[in-house]
This record gives structure tokens, sequence and C-alpha cells, in this order.
């Protein structure tokens, strides 16, 4: 009997936990905190893991969204054993620590417990790592059920893993943020080459008309022509960017366009845990698939953002600013930096990437010339007197790539995750209408599925 039990990320993009129990051994896929939410509220629900088995977590990916809430479910449930890639292990250090800081500004519930940096870096020496394609037992001392477990690249961000689960004549496959197309750095996803009996896939895109995606070498296209535009009016031009995979992809992918005399060349400004993140993905570009191995991001001629004493001289001489937070979420550099970007006339804020509807950068992402916005409660009002355009250089699949996993996997059954309602209704009335012998369910938190 396999058991499927959805902690977070059910019908939502945040908070991502799933548990699945085979034959008395309990099995976490990822242990993500809600980015839009705060305190208690941000963490998957642990309490229904009363009463249950837990014995591994394998994580998919470092997004805070799938990895930020581990260390809060390790002391509740210290006895789990982690696994993941060896270069989320190496992202995870990183980011968790980071995520301290945030967490502390942003949480004013005096029950709610930060933990440590201690108690980060005890986390993260238990990491236990394999890398892709890489075949490895999960035993359970309790039950004696084992477990065969093989990690494949997602091609989402560095480390990111789709994760295949065996148990005796059954077949698992879990997605986590998938991405079948190629960006600027990394190749897309691999698939397994056999028949699954249960997929849990994302569904991010499920819900978006394709046609509004252009692929990514297209995208660049249209990206660098409005970025020569900026530039040679005399403007200046801010790209908020998740400090995890979207730097890392832009920042490839602008100092590509100056060295191939497609951009102008113009000083570059990034700056804070983003470059950190960017050794990651240079100590492993012979390890993984990449492409442009030769690119060494750490090499790449860009000002440190968070050092600069007077960014005044960023508003004097036209330059590329990447900035995170990727949704422009108050108190971050992109953030502060949208306020004057957004009151001059030959400037351009150009975003790259999914916003949700209830942060700033959805605001100012939907916003024209001439409209007053408010960013948050505490801002006063603002005209949009720069430029503001909208690029989608996607890290997940579109909805018909997502059909096209079914098609080559063809599960029985399909659970439906990590996305909004609209998205996981279109992808299982799609589903159901190309292949009407296939179950599909929508997973909902705390319900939990059984399967023979």
């Amino acid at each position: 009997m396999i058991q499927f039990l959805p902690l977070g990320g059910a019908g939502e993009i945040g908070a991502n936990c799933y548990y699945l129990n085979f034959d008395g051994m309990g099995i976490i896929l990822d242990c993500g905190m809600h980015p839009q939410k705060v305190g208690f509220e941000s963490l998957p629900d642990f309490n229904l893991l009363n009463n249950l088995t837990a014995d591994y977590v394998l994580v998919s990916h470092a997004h805070q969204d799938h990895l930020n809430a581990l260390p809060f479910l390790i002391k509740k449930h210290p006895q789990l054993k982690i696994i993941t890639t060896p270069q989320t292990r190496a992202v995870a250090e990183l980011t968790l620590h980071n995520a301290i800081s945030i967490l502390k500004r942003r949480i004013g519930d005096e029950n709610f417990e930060v933990y440590s940096r201690d108690e980060v870096d005890l986390l993260i020496k238990s990491i236990d790592y394999k890398a892709y394609n890489e075949k490895f037992i999960l035993k359970s001392l309790d039950s004696g059920t084992q477990v065969e477990i093989e990690f494949f690249n997602a091609g989402h961000i560095i480390g990111s893993a789709g994760i295949l689960l065996k148990h005796r004549n059954k077949k698992i496959f879990f997605t986590g943020d998938i991405n079948l197309s190629d960006q600027t750095l990394l190749p897309g996803a691999d698939l397994p080459k056999e028949k699954i009996d249960i997929l849990i896939t994302e569904t991010t895109y499920g819900g978006t008309d394709s046609s509004s995606l252009h692929n990514w070498l297209k995208e660049t296209d249209r990206f660098t022509s409005s970025i020569n535009t900026v530039l040679n009016r005399g403007g200046s031009v801010l790209i908020p960017v998740f400090a995890l995979g979207k730097l890392q992809e832009m920042l490839a992918l602008v100092w590509k366009g100056m060295k191939n005399k497609k951009i102008t060349s113009v000083d570059i400004y990034t700056g804070g845990i983003g470059k950190k993140i960017n050794r990651v993905y240079d100590y492993n570009r012979f390890v993984v698939k990449r492409n442009e191995q030769e690119l060494v991001l750490h090499d790449i001629p860009y000002k440190d953002l968070n050092r600069e004493e007077n960014l005044q001289k960023l508003f004097k001489l036209p330059s590329i600013v990447l900035a995170s937070s990727g949704m422009m979420v108050e108190s971050t550099k992109s953030f502060e930096l949208t306020k004057t970007w957004l009151r001059k006339r030959d400037f351009a804020i150009f975003t790259v990437g999914y916003m949700d509807p209830s942060t700033p950068g959805y605001l100012i992402a939907n916003a024209k010339k001439g409209d007053k916005i408010q960013l948050t409660n505490r801002e006063r009002k603002i005209e949009v007197r720069c430029e503001i355009k909208n690029f989608r250089f996607s890290a997940h699949s579109n909805r018909e790539e997502l059909l096209s996993i079914v098609n080559d996997l063809q599960p029985e059954k399909i659970i439906l995750v990590h996305g909004d309602n609209e998205a996981i209704d279109w992808m299982g009335a799609s589903i159901l209408k190309h292949w009407r012998d296939k179950k599909v369910y929508a997973a909902k938190i705390g319900r939990q599925l059984l399967f023979d």
C-alpha cells in the first residue's frame, strides 16, 4: 500500500511538502516555506505527520518554497535523514543561512522560534547527497521496507532534480519544478526511460496560454533589442531577479550579448548572496550538464551593488542592474531601487519571470506610464514615468510540455501539485481529454490518497 499526503503545495505555489508511505516507511518530498506568508502560516502543516512514520526527506532543489522549512521539520523530527543532489546541498549551505536574516526581519510572532546559525550548520552537515542517475536504496529499520531512488536533472536551477521512487513493482516519479527547454546556462530536463505508475507533477504554467510564453531564444532577441533602445537613449535598466537561478541565467545572457556585440557595453551591477551562488554554478559547470561551459560567472566584470556608497552615479551613466528580489518584495534591493527608477523617464524596468499577484512586482509589471501606483500601504503613490516591459524567461515547462511528460511516461495515475486552481483545472481536463483511461487527482492539503 502506498499513501500520499500533501502537507503543503497543493492548490498553491509555496510551502511544497508531500508525504509518501511505502508499507510503513515514510518519505517526505520537499519542505518549503510559502514566500508570501509569515510565521506559522508560511510552513507546511507538520501536524499532519503526527502518528505517522517519517524516515527520510528528499529535496528536489534549493528554492525557498521547496527547502526553507527544513530546519523547522528537523526540529520536530530529528531522526529524519536528508538527501539531495550535491549542488542542492551546496546552495542550501548559502541560502538557509541567508533565510535566517530574512525571517528575523519579517516575523513579529514571539512564539515563532527562528532557528540559530549553529543549528543550520549542523543540519547542513547532516545532508547526504547523490549524483544524478546514481541509484541508491533507502531502508526502513522498523518495517524492513526498501525503496530505490534515482535523481534526474530537472533543468530548473542548478542541482534541481526529478525524483524516481521504486518499490516492489510500483514506480513513482515526482517532477519537482521541471523545465524541458534550454535556458542560457542550463539544458532542459531528463526523464526516466520507462513507464511510470504514478506521476506527481507540478502545474505552474498549466493555466497560462503558451502563446504568451516565448521560447528562450526568441525572448532573448526581444530582450536584446529592448535593452539597447533604453541604453542608447541614456537610460539604465533595472532587472529584478531571484538570487538563485534567474540571476545566473540573466547575467550570463547579458554578458554573452555584450561579448557578441549584440548588447551595448555598459556597467553591470549586481550583488548579495547571488554572487556566492555564482560560484556554485561555476564549480559545477563540468560536473553536470551545462550550456556555455567556458563561461565563468565569477569572471564577468560586474560591480557590487551592495558596496556602492553612492548609488546616484548609477543614474548618471547608462547601466544594467540585476537586483533581488525577483518580485520586488518590500525591504529588498530591487524594491528600493524601483522607487527611484519609476520617476525617471529614460529608464526602464524589465521583469523577466513570474510575479505573484500579492507582490509589488505584480503591480509594477501591470502598470503603464502615467499610472500612479502605491507599492505598499506604507508607501506614497508614485507616478510611473519610466518604461516597463515584461519578458518571460521561464524556468518551468509550459503546459504543452507538461502534457508531453504524461505522454512520455504513460502513468496510470497523475497527481497535480504546485499550481493555482486554474492551472490544475486546465491540466486535469486536458489529461482526461487526451487519455480517458488515466486517473487524475488534484492534491489537497490534508487529504490522503491510497494506492495498491
